[in-house]
């Protein structure tokens, strides 16, 4: 999940709750300033890790996050998009013309469902 997304979904709280995603924490380069924040995720990237805590904020652990709040209290627990998921892709037919629809192919080269006017 990229920062500009967390502190989108933080903007919108009271308070300055603890973000908890249970995954990546990237850096958005498109952001140009970082409000003070505190992160608890599994991995950060190191660039976020620096930007974040550059700007006063925490880049905690999940262990981290567990012993300073045991029960969860002040924290938002945040997901990525659940379209942005390789499966999703493959959802529909793929054989009819006109769907951008990703079929299930065992290799691209030449002799894999090439046939039958999909060239």
């Amino acid at each position: 999940m990229s920062l500009s997304a967390i502190s989108k979904q933080l903007a919108s709280r009271e308070g300055s709750p603890i973000a908890v995603v249970v995954g990546t924490v990237t850096d958005d380069e498109r952001m140009l300033e970082v409000a003070p924040m505190k992160i608890a995720a599994l991995k950060f990237t190191k660039s976020a890790r620096a930007r974040i805590i550059k700007n006063g904020g925490e880049a905690l652990t999940l262990d981290q996050l567990a012993l300073r709040s045991p029960k969860g209290s002040n924290t938002v627990l945040l997901r990525g998009k659940k379209n942005a998921r390789e499966a999703v892709k493959h959802f529909g037919t793929p054989c009819s013309p006109g769907t951008n629809v990703k079929p299930y192919v065992r290799s691209k080269g030449r002799k894999f469902e090439r046939a039958r006017g999909r060239r």
